[in-house]
């Protein structure tokens, strides 16, 4: 019987239907296991440095506003994101929950992008660099279920990554700057109940604007065998939309690109949370994200892999 290499699409339908006797070997669901693949990524060099930056930068940070402030309360001015983002940034050192804030907002831009990018643009592209992912295929794992092992994994730790800043931020803004009531870079302050409310509608919202740039990442690593390439290419195709953002005689056009909202959650710190940006923003991101793995989906079941 001439036998069709593991790697070229419809193996493993061929597989499923063989006689009950043939394949009792052959269990998909038994592929690949989560366990097995979470235990892979958190050994890898990348992810266990990945981790360790996200710990010290917040704590570097804190001891240069302490050292900058001495007496707390406002930090050093900047720019960014308009008037909310400066403000925000004067107010770093006023608390615990607004060092939380100006953490988040020094991280979303380009920090947190390169890492969720280098968890889901390197997961797939990876073993291709390392020829193992057609040895995957032939054990074989269907390659659906690969996809789905591959981006459940790489999206945990990119959900990890969005959870450890703010999470992380907020405690060592309090050994640093005290407990204090947070205070509105619009004005006002709120009480810690409302301030942590604001700081859960924070990473939620950027946690799933996270969600574009994996899907960009993950779809990248799919067509590439260079984890490198999808990685630098997903992080290179944000900051161009940053770029394109930032062009004001674009008018509302800027309105379609994946990174106009990137910032609409400093409208939840004002005295009363602005939905509207925030709804529109995760509109574009769910829009962007199901294109983009669907992309993957499509071009990963009809790819021969030999190399």
């Amino acid at each position: 019987m001439n036998e069709i290499a593991a790697t070229r699409r419809g193996v493993h339908d061929r597989l499923a239907e063989l006689p009950p006797g043939e394949r009792a070997a052959f269990r998909p669901g038994r592929t690949l296991s989560l366990r097995v693949e979470f235990v892979r990524q958190l050994r890898r060099r990348r992810t266990q440095l990945a981790a360790l930056l996200l710990i010290v930068l917040p704590v570097i940070v804190a001891i240069a506003l302490k050292v900058n402030n001495p007496g707390g309360g406002r930090g050093g001015g900047g720019g960014g994101a308009g008037a909310s983002g400066s403000a925000l940034i004067t107010l770093g050192s006023a608390g615990a929950a607004n060092f939380a804030f100006y953490t988040e907002f020094a991280s979303a831009a380009f920090l947190l992008v390169v890492i969720v990018a280098l968890f889901c643009g390197d997961t797939v592209a990876s073993e291709a660099s390392w020829s193992s992912l057609r040895y995957l295929l032939a054990i074989p794992v269907p390659r659906s279920r690969l996809l789905r092992q591959k981006l459940v994994v790489a999206l945990s730790l990119s959900l990890g990554a969005n959870l450890l800043v703010p999470v992380w931020s907020f405690l060592i803004g309090g050994v640093f700057f005290g407990w204090a009531p947070a205070q509105s870079p619009l004005g006002g302050s709120f009480g810690t109940g409302v301030g942590l409310q604001r700081l859960l509608i924070v990473v939620a919202y950027a946690s799933l604007q996270s969600l574009l740039v994996a899907a960009l990442a993950f779809l990248l690593s799919v067509l590439t065998d260079a984890p490198l390439g999808a990685v630098g290419g997903a992080v290179l195709l944000v900051v161009v939309s940053n770029i394109l953002d930032a062009i004001t005689a674009l008018g509302s056009y800027r309105n379609v690109l994946p990174t106009h909202f990137q910032y609409s959650w400093l409208d939840a710190l004002g005295p009363s949370v602005n939905w509207d940006g925030m709804i529109r923003g995760t509109g574009v991101a769910l829009t962007y994200s199901a294109v983009f793995l669907a992309l993957a989906w499509w071009r990963f079941e009809r790819k021969d892999i030999v190399s």
